[in-house]
């Protein structure tokens, strides 16, 4: 006998796709809710409803199961708070649409023996600027020290509480940098959708911590490893698309990124001897634009 356990934006939604999985209808089923779903505080942290789903003894489900499509999973994240009010620009839409077709054909038709001389010449480049390995984040913060009482880890627990998330922080700390280690049950939730939820938190975070302050303190606030990790998307990303702007001569406007995002950007082709980089507009929407060096 087949359990099905689904999410969904509320209790009803996660036992539809669980029904639908299972292909019987409800009084045909024993249903427990897991977790209940939630709106969040200030519109921040929603949190998914989930559910198991058993067929009722002498039920037979085994030849109707099937699994959740995409477009339910799309239909699930789209429902959530956060997602409804995310909208792109329609001049940067018009770019990723311009740039889709070739972009695929990048993927299948990489040229293995001219990618393997780029990199070689970068890590070149890279040994004679004394640039480090690690990534942004880790080189900025491998020599804090940990700070064990701090005000900014009573805003964040007191936050994370109303949020009614199980989130733990650890704080290392000098004169001009703050890193906030999150750990806990609920770092996905506190990361958000490509870390918009983090980044919201992490603005916050901020403005607690120079509230009265003379100089400024800029404020890291990761959980389970996320900044590297979207670090490494992102500099794959933008060396890809600047070897498409070297073999179309044409420049690309990427999507608009916060200022970290585009730091990374431009930090990884600030190397590259046949393209330049610039930010365009102004923030949310400020974007890097990649184009031929003259």
């Amino acid at each position: 006998m087949k359990t099905v356990e689904k999410w969904g934006a509320s209790v009803d939604d996660a036992v539809k796709q669980a029904l639908k999985e299972l292909k019987l209808p409800e009084e045909d089923v024993e249903i427990e809710i897991l977790e209940e779903s939630s709106n969040g505080f200030l519109g921040i942290g929603s949190k998914l409803a989930k559910v198991r789903v058993t067929p009722k003894s002498g039920i037979d489900n085994k030849s109707n199961s099937e699994k959740a499509s995409f477009d339910d999973i799309d239909k699930i994240l789209s429902e959530l708070p956060e997602n409804r009010v995310t909208e792109i620009p329609e001049e940067i839409r018009q770019n990723y649409d311009k740039y889709a077709k070739e972009e695929l054909e990048d993927i299948k038709t990489k040229e293995t023996a001219k990618a393997k001389e780029k990199d070689k010449k970068r890590k070149r480049n890279r040994k004679s600027s004394n640039r480090s390995d690690d990534s942004i984040i880790l080189s900025d913060i491998k020599n804090l020290e940990v700070v064990v009482d701090h005000p900014i880890k009573d805003f964040l627990s007191e936050l994370s509480d109303k949020m009614g998330l199980k989130l733990s922080f650890t704080v290392r700390a000098n004169d001009e940098l703050m890193y906030i280690d999150i750990t806990g049950e609920d770092t996905g939730t506190i990361i958000g959708k490509r870390g918009t939820t983090l980044d919201a938190v992490q603005y916050l975070s901020s403005l607690v911590v120079n509230k009265d302050k003379d100089s400024y303190i800029r404020v890291v606030m990761d959980a389970e490893n996320y900044r590297a990790k979207r670090e490494n998307t992102l500099k794959n990303l933008a060396n890809r698309l600047a070897g498409k702007v070297e073999r179309t001569g044409r420049s690309i406007t990427l999507e608009p990124m916060n200022p970290y995002e585009r730091k990374v950007i431009h930090s990884e082709l600030q190397s590259n001897p046949k393209v330049m980089t610039r930010s365009e507009g102004r923030d949310p929407y400020r974007r890097v634009v990649i184009d031929v060096k003259e």
